[in-house]
């Protein structure tokens, strides 16, 4: 895989201001500005790290060879969804994802860059735009796609994947919310049938060696 491309989050814009706020505001005192950026850190800033805890874990679950640790990103209730499939917690979940080396020869991410966004307190949106590669009957088929991951004390509780960057086709997508609700109802369909093919989202028995 070839290297991530450099990373720029709003963590490291938010330090930036800060430092340019403290350096051109000589009315305040050094511990008033100080006390300041603190507060300011604590209530814009995402929490340190979140993509960097993130990130090893969806490259193995994209990358056809996550373990049940690798679903230890999400909260229990999390959602999942792209154009083919809508998936209710965890369980539901594994079965989309452990549904990739059953069906594609080949499949990961190969280039991406992040971007974290703070939401408020505990919470932070990781936005991902990236490039996957599968391989369909040895055939090559690469997707530029748009991850939004909605991330709360730590754990994703809403994952979107945005093929060609549009929208998912929803009620409140859509000119006619009719058909949205037939494109939701379409990809709830979809899921169950994986979800009971796959066993319910039981973790695949490890290999013998």
């Amino acid at each position: 895989m070839p290297p991530p491309l450099p990373r720029f989050t709003a963590a490291s814009a938010a330090s930036a201001v800060a430092t340019t706020a403290r350096l051109h505001r000589p009315e305040f005192s050094t511990a008033t500005a100080a006390a300041m950026a603190g507060s300011q850190k604590k209530q814009s800033q995402p929490p340190a790290g979140v993509a960097d805890s993130i990130m090893p874990h969806l490259l193995n679950i994209y990358g056809s060879s996550a373990t049940a640790r690798d679903f230890e990103i999400y909260a229990p209730n999390a959602t999942f969804e792209d154009p083919l499939m809508r998936a209710h917690g965890v369980k539901q979940i594994k079965s989309a994802f452990y549904t990739l080396p059953k069906v594609f020869g080949e499949s990961k991410i190969t280039e991406y860059t992040v971007q974290e966004n703070p939401m408020g307190p505990g919470k932070t949106e990781v936005v991902i735009e990236n490039k996957q590669h599968y391989k369909v009957l040895g055939k090559a088929v690469d997707l530029t796609t748009l991850i939004r991951l909605q991330v709360e004390n730590g754990k994703v509780v809403k994952h979107e994947d945005w093929w060609d960057k549009k929208p998912l086709k929803n009620r409140d997508t859509v000119g006619l919310p009719l058909v949205g609700r037939l494109a939701e109802a379409s990809r709830r369909g979809a899921m169950l049938l994986t979800h009971a093919l796959m066993g319910f989202g039981n973790d695949p028995k490890p290999s013998p060696h």
